[in-house]
């Protein structure tokens, strides 16, 4: 608890690393997680540091493993979470791992060359099978049409003018998204010279890059002439068409489609020779890549560390500084030992004076990481400074509650948290990669205090989903009212609403024992009986915050030794602000206890004895309190005033002085200085005291919204059909709908608010008192992260 009352006291330490063993030295306190490493080569760069040259190996080694990562990731594989912890492995496995790791990889590279090598030449010949499988008819080409008329035969005589042109073919396949394209600039180019078949495959093939199947289009063109070829050629090569050999014989076409698909099967059976070669050395790899990234990434971290580390002047030895805490020492120093035994020559370590404010060491759990982070969120406290963070596990989740309290909804809340903080060993949970979920997940504990806290607050303000509740009987008897009083049938025909009054005997048997009496729920003026409490519970809880906060700055004027400031500064606020808040909470407090039920009516008002206080004055129709609280002070201000006008002149003189030695005097500064914080501190009461308001204002928000969220839904739900079958149904989308809207408008929507407005009341009103949040946090040099 001092730890995280005040942080651990942390020292800067030396350390002399002989160069034999500082590697395994440095990689030990990685392991350990306590020492932050300075920088004693600030002034050199980067490039001319002395292990600069092995960072750039591993370096070279973490690209070769992105390759390797990435190859394993296309193969549709996991790499598993390396087993057991791994230590940085010692300098001379650098050059076996690199040597094994560019193995690995360029196996890969050959084999995945080879594959799809492979799969593109089976690709050529599976499309070859399909255009000449296809069926494509061999129409006859048309023949040039000059001068002929249109019953003129396609087929001249043998003999005639055209008997030396013969039939040619291309045949081929395109993407059917060009098919189209293709086929209409064909017939533009070539200006009808030619007869051109196109059709869909009957079977997908798959393509030799993306390896998805996908359709093609086979197509047969015949055509007279060689510059009708030459543009044909030419088109289908813009097109990137795969065109092929084709046979006019149809047993000769028969006979190549035979040897195609036997080469098609030798092929796939290369094919698959070689994917169970690749799926070998992919499976290497998920073995070997894990515990080779963990090994060079603490291993490079490492090497940076030395980089940070200045060399004796003997060159036998590394010389290192760091902050630590100061009840670690003894750790650090067992482990250098153990660590630089095989050397001959032991580590040491020891403490040096340093003028810098050391780092803030503050250790957590995973129950209070999520307080301390709403600390740290507004600043890292400075060195040895007074954590709010243990205090904040008890105000903040209970400030939270005032303004949220209900019990149904922090009960949902609290049973949310409860499930997150049951299953945090689950490894599905601690990877999930949600930023919402992690944000949640980060904070369930704070979230568990918070629905604890609020079903607290919600049983004193009596409100389950803004229902209150009969737990004990209460305090107020409507009988007694109706036989003392003497109620006709037409009294109360022409009174709907009736008044109890406190003042008839036996009409109020008491206070509730525990929370808010369940009859207020029916009682017209319910919401000014609830603004009257909960302002007044604002105002007291705000007040007994801030005063805890300036309290708070006491141990601080004390660790430090500025014993001034406890007479100078913590008194005089102690006194601005129990004086006039202080005496206000007292006095809400005391009417509370003196002012019966019955006497209600007649009670003064404290809002205007405030302000009399205030205006010295008095105001003839609101008596006091108790007696003695405003007596004549006629007398007190008369002399008051008169001191005062004596003094101006007292003060006009003194304040200017005689000569220039007097003007140019250093406490003028400090004096300037602490009157700005005296009326920051004097403003920020008054202004802060009302800020608690919020409280009050959230708080019947919430149980606002609740009433007309309940009024809107599930009142109307139970007000539809009177007979229980037809009831039941209409309940089941009103209930779902009702819940629906509870969680996102109240729980989720107020829920934030509430948080934001909890955590602006800590920073601002309760922080501010004693925390200033100028420091810096410890990051020690650890191999977290990696592991």
């Amino acid at each position: 608890m001092g730890s995280m009352f005040r942080g651990e006291e942390v020292a800067l330490v030396q350390f002399f690393l002989p160069t034999a063993a500082a590697y395994t030295c440095v990689s030990q306190l990685g392991e350990l997680g306590l020492t932050e490493f300075r920088d004693l080569n600030a002034s050199v760069s980067a490039f001319q540091r002395r292990f600069v040259g092995d960072v750039r190996r591993c370096e070279e080694l973490e690209k070769t493993f992105t390759f390797l990562q990435e190859e394993v990731r296309r193969a549709g594989l996991v790499l598993p979470p390396p087993e057991g912890r791994l230590l940085a492995p010692p300098p001379r496995d650098l050059l076996r791992i690199q040597e094994e790791t560019d193995r690995l990889a360029q196996e890969l590279r050959d084999v995945r060359g080879n594959q799809q090598s492979l799969r593109a030449q089976l690709h050529q010949l599976q499309l070859h099978s399909a255009v000449l499988g296809q069926g494509h008819h061999l129409p006859l080409a048309a023949a040039p049409t000059d001068g002929l008329l249109e019953r003129s035969p396609l087929l001249q005589p043998p003999g005639g003018p055209h008997r030396d042109l013969r039939v040619n073919f291309v045949a081929g396949a395109v993407k059917p998204t060009k098919a189209a394209a293709l086929e209409r600039l064909l017939w533009r180019a070539c200006r009808g010279f030619l007869v051109a078949s196109f059709r869909e495959t009957e079977q997908q093939l798959e393509d030799p890059v993306t390896g998805e199947p996908a359709t093609w289009m086979t197509f047969l063109i015949s055509y007279w002439g060689e510059q009708i070829g030459q543009k044909i050629r030419k088109i289908t090569d813009c097109f990137h068409c795969h065109v092929f050999p084709f046979v006019e014989q149809e047993e000769g076409r028969l006979g190549t489609l035979q040897q195609l698909q036997q080469q098609s099967l030798e092929l796939q059976e290369v094919l698959g020779e070689t994917e169970r070669f690749l799926s070998q050395v992919l499976g290497r790899v998920q073995q070997l890549l894990p515990p080779w990234q963990v090994q060079i990434r603490k291993m490079k971290a490492v090497y940076l560390v030395l980089n940070q580390c200045s060399v004796s002047a003997t060159h036998k030895c590394l010389i290192a500084e760091g902050w630590c805490a100061s009840s670690d020492l003894p750790t650090l120093q067992q482990v250098l030992q153990g660590s630089s035994s095989e050397a001959g020559v032991s580590a040491v370590v020891h403490r040096i004076p340093c003028r810098d404010m050391p780092p803030t060491l503050i250790r957590t759990n995973r129950f209070t990481a999520s307080f301390q982070g709403i600390v740290d969120a507004y600043g890292v406290g400075r060195y040895q400074e007074v954590n709010p963070a243990p205090y904040t596990i008890i105000t903040f989740p209970f400030l939270f509650a005032v303004m949220f309290g209900d019990v149904g909804h922090g009960l949902l809340m609290f049973l949310f948290a409860l499930a997150m903080v049951l299953a945090e060993n689950r490894p599905a949970v601690k990877a999930a990669q949600n930023e919402i979920w992690r944000t949640f997940f980060s904070g369930r504990y704070l979230l568990l205090l918070m629905g604890l806290f609020s079903v607290y607050t919600g049983f004193i303000y009596n409100e389950c989903f803004s229902r209150a509740t009969t737990i004990f009987p209460s305090g107020w008897s409507v009988a007694a009212m109706a036989t003392q009083s003497g109620w006709s049938d037409a009294f109360l025909a022409e009174h709907p609403l009736l008044t109890l009054d406190p003042a008839v005997g036996g009409v109020f048997l008491g206070p509730y024992p525990f929370g808010i009496d369940p009859v207020w729920s029916l009682a017209v003026n319910h919401l000014s009986f609830l603004n009257s409490f909960k302002m007044k519970m604002s105002i007291i809880l705000g007040v007994t915050h801030m005063t805890f906060g300036v309290v708070l700055g006491v141990f601080n004027h004390v660790h430090f030794g500025q014993w001034h400031r406890l007479f100078l500064e913590t008194l005089p606020e102690l006194i601005f602000l129990l004086g006039l808040f202080g005496y206000l909470v007292f006095l809400v407090i005391y009417k509370w206890l003196s002012v019966s039920a019955a006497g209600a009516a007649a009670a003064p008002s404290i809002l205007i004895h405030f302000i009399n206080m205030f205006l010295f004055s008095r105001s003839p129709t609101n008596q006091p309190l108790f007696p003695g609280q405003e007596d004549d002070k006629a007398g007190i201000l008369d002399a008051s005033d008169a001191s005062v006008a004596g003094w101006g002149s007292d003060e006009e003189k003194a304040g200017c002085p005689g000569n220039g030695e007097e003007a140019e005097f250093v406490l003028s500064e400090v004096l300037m200085h602490q009157a700005i914080h005296t009326i920051e501190f004097c403003l920020g009461c008054i202004s802060n005291t009302a800020s608690y308001l919020r409280l009050w204002a959230l708080s019947l928000a919430h149980a606002q919204l609740s009433e007309v969220l309940w009024a809107m839904v599930m009142r109307v739900g139970l007000r539809m059909g009177r007979e229980l079958g037809v009831a039941a149904v209409v309940l089941v989308p009103i209930f779902a709908a009702f819940a629906g809207l509870t969680v996102a408008i109240l729980l989720v929507m107020e829920g934030l608010s509430a948080f934001l407005h909890a955590l602006r009341l800590h920073w601002v009103e309760f922080q501010n008192k004693f925390y200033l949040g100028s420091g810096y946090k410890l990051s020690p040099f650890t191999f977290a992260e990696e592991d």
